[in-house]
């Protein structure tokens, strides 16, 4: 990748602080392959850079990530948008304590509610409320827009090639988070 001055012709390549941040520590340790910091580096500043336009998306519909991380996972458990407080606690990696205590504050709110479950005497299950529907929709448009224009400088096949080489280094993690 190169930059373009107003004139158009290519600059060389383009540096970023990573780049800097590699080149003192190769030389104040020589001794050290520095190499995985060109790419966990870069991941991990752009992750903070998600992490801030994510926020900055929920906060637009008055959203805390938890709460969408919830409302998602009933969302895309398709209609009727229910599931058992079980199912979402091993959606969203909480304890059983956390995801009560993030069950009522949403059911207070009137994004989701509770129904006994009709094959479960004992159970419940959770659903998506109108409401909540509807605010989760617009917060996960948003966030959507906000992730196009995070990749906006990348074509799709270069998108393509970074989402498989990201999942060959995420693979062993879920798997190992996963039991398997």
């Amino acid at each position: 990748m190169t930059t373009r001055p107003s004139g158009g012709a290519p600059e060389g390549p383009v540096r970023d602080e990573v780049d800097q941040l590699v080149t003192s520590w190769r030389q104040e340790r020589p001794d050290l392959d520095v190499s995985p910091l060109q790419v966990l580096s870069r991941v991990s500043r752009l992750a903070r850079h998600l992490d801030r336009a994510r926020r900055a998306a929920f906060a637009e519909h008055d959203l805390e990530p938890w709460e969408f991380d919830v409302l998602t996972t009933l969302r895309r458990a398709g209609e009727p948008y229910e599931l058992s407080p079980g199912a979402l606690l091993r959606a969203t990696l909480v304890t059983s304590g956390t995801m009560t205590n993030r069950i009522d504050r949403l059911a207070a709110a009137r994004l989701v509610r509770r129904r006994p479950d009709p094959e479960d005497r004992r159970g419940v299950l959770v659903s998506l409320t109108d409401a909540g529907r509807e605010r989760v929709d617009a917060a996960f448009a948003d966030l959507l827009r906000r992730e196009h224009t995070l990749l906006a400088g990348i074509d799709a096949a270069d998108q393509r090639t970074l989402a498989g080489l990201l999942r060959t280094i995420l693979v062993p993690f879920d798997s190992a988070q996963n039991g398997a």
